[in-house]
This record gives C-alpha cells, sequence and structure tokens, in this order.
C-alpha cells in the first residue's frame, strides 16, 4: 500500500492503476463500518483508493471539526491489512484554493433534515467529494446507507453532471447491541452508549410494525418519539427514496431517519424499507 499526501502524486499512480477502481472516500477514524466499504469495493474492483480527509467545508461554526477523532496510524494499519492499494492524505492547502468555483447542494435535497439543521453542510461534501472524483477518477465509489441524505445529494450530482462514476451504496454496520457504527460514537460515555441504544430500538420498532400491517406514517412516528422520549430527538421523518414526505409507508420506496442527541454527540441512523 502506498500513502500518497500530494496531488501531483496520485496523479502519477493513479495512472499507472489498469483496470477498474474501487474509491471509498472517507474523514478517517475508520471502523467496521469503513471497512465493509473497502471490501465491497475490493470485491468489485481491480485496485482500490483510500481517502483519509476531515473536510473543513462541510462543518458549521461551533460544530465539532476541531475535536472530530483523528487516527492517522490506526487509519493506516486498517487499510493496509484490508488490503487497499493507495490511501490518499491530502493537505487543505492543496486541495482547496482562494476564490474557487463553488458547487451548492440542490434546493430541495440539500437543505431538508440535516441540511435544515446543518446550513450549508451539503454544500462542503459537494465541494469535496468533486474534487476527490476528479482527482481518482474511480470506476466506482462507495458510501454508506446511514448517511442517507447524503447519499442520496451525491447521486443525484452524479447524474446531474454526468459523472463516469457508480455510487455504490452500501448496508450499515451496526454494534451486535443494535448501534450504528460511527466515528462520533467515540464521543459517548458509558451511560450514553447506553442510552444510544433507544434510537435503533426505535427504528426496530418501526420496522416490526411495518412488517405486522402497520402503514401509518403518523402512528410510526409517534411509537418511535415514545421509546426514545428519554434522549433529545431532532427528528423522525418517514419519506420515500427521493425525500419526500409520506403520509402512508410504501414497502420497497420508504426510509425511516432520525436524528438525536446523546448527551452533546449528536447522532443519526435510518432503516430502509
Amino acid at each position: 500500500m502506498k500513502i500518497i499526501r500530494e496531488l501531483e502524486s496520485l496523479k502519477a499512480e493513479r495512472a499507472g492503476l489498469k483496470g477498474s477502481v474501487g474509491f471509498v472516500p472517507t474523514m478517517g477514524a475508520l471502523h467496521r463500518g469503513h471497512l465493509s466499504l473497502i471490501r465491497k469495493a475490493k470485491e468489485e474492483n481491480d485496485h482500490v483508493v483510500v481517502s483519509v480527509y476531515v473536510n473543513p467545508t462541510q462543518f458549521l461554526p461551533g460544530e465539532d471539526l476541531d475535536r472530530y477523532p483523528r487516527r492517522e496510524e490506526s487509519d493506516r494499519k486498517i487499510c493496509e491489512t484490508a488490503g487497499v492499494d493507495l490511501l490518499f492524505m491530502p493537505k487543505t492547502e492543496e486541495l482547496y484554493h482562494e476564490d474557487e468555483v463553488a458547487l451548492k447542494a440542490p434546493a430541495y435535497l440539500g437543505y431538508i433534515l440535516e441540511g435544515n439543521r446543518r446550513p450549508g453542510h451539503f454544500d462542503g461534501v459537494v465541494q469535496v467529494v468533486m474534487k476527490l472524483f476528479g482527482l481518482v477518477q474511480p470506476t466506482r465509489a462507495y458510501f454508506g446507507k446511514k448517511d442517507a441524505q447524503q447519499l442520496r445529494i451525491l447521486q443525484k450530482m452524479q447524474e446531474d453532471f454526468f459523472i463516469p462514476v457508480a455510487i455504490v451504496p452500501v448496508d450499515t454496520v451496526r454494534e451486535e447491541d443494535g448501534l450504528a457504527l460511527s466515528s462520533r460514537n467515540a464521543y459517548l460515555s458509558p451511560l450514553e452508549r447506553r442510552q444510544a441504544l433507544l434510537i435503533s430500538k426505535a427504528l426496530k420498532r418501526a420496522s416490526k410494525m411495518v412488517m405486522t400491517g402497520e402503514r401509518s406514517v403518523s402512528r410510526i412516528k409517534k411509537e418511535m418519539m415514545e421509546t426514545m422520549a428519554p434522549i433529545e430527538v431532532e427528528y423522525v421523518e418517514i419519506v420515500n427514496r427521493d425525500f419526500r414526505p409520506l403520509s402512508q409507508i410504501e414497502l420497497q420506496n420508504s426510509i425511516i431517519l432520525v436524528a438525536a442527541k446523546v448527551g452533546k454527540t449528536r447522532l443519526i441512523d435510518n432503516i430502509w424499507l
């Protein structure tokens, strides 16, 4: 595995890769969720490139940019063990420029739910991913379904700009007790870690309701809110795959999304129905 920090070095190494290239963009602090993306990329491509970069443009003032977990040595070992070909760890001063052309997230998709609570967040996401796509020129790029809204926005970016990259969604990886893996789980105290389980518990309750025939979005949301009552729930929303709100569950076309704060840590999770 080669570790690359300079853009010109990446371009040179990329030119030498023959065949298909799978790309996994990350912000580091890698865990088994990221590893599932890497494994999927290895299964489907001749080469795998992983980027580790904590992108400042997707953090709002007052968010956790400075304390976001950074574990460079651990990330390197995980990528090496997983058989990654190139690990790209760019520098901000090379990746961003003064008065540069800026992308904007879609007016609807980019400013509901996560976008409403974190205005401008998705602008930063599309900006950095477009840059990384241009540099890595992957055949396929892999993103987790846990960040469902981000995934749909990146799919739309790919569609709207005719980018020759296949966006591959990968299922959420969970701990044995149901907690969705997230780099921000490291912020949770033991008590908060137990409280965070109410999120997956509520999603499981919703799934069971649907499996037993419930289709009313309002009844499902009410049950979920009651399940999560001890923690600070920001939203529970049920939407279709294009993130339009639903009043009735549509099987094979619904996503149930949750955002909640446990202590000072903001967590998101979802299930796809």
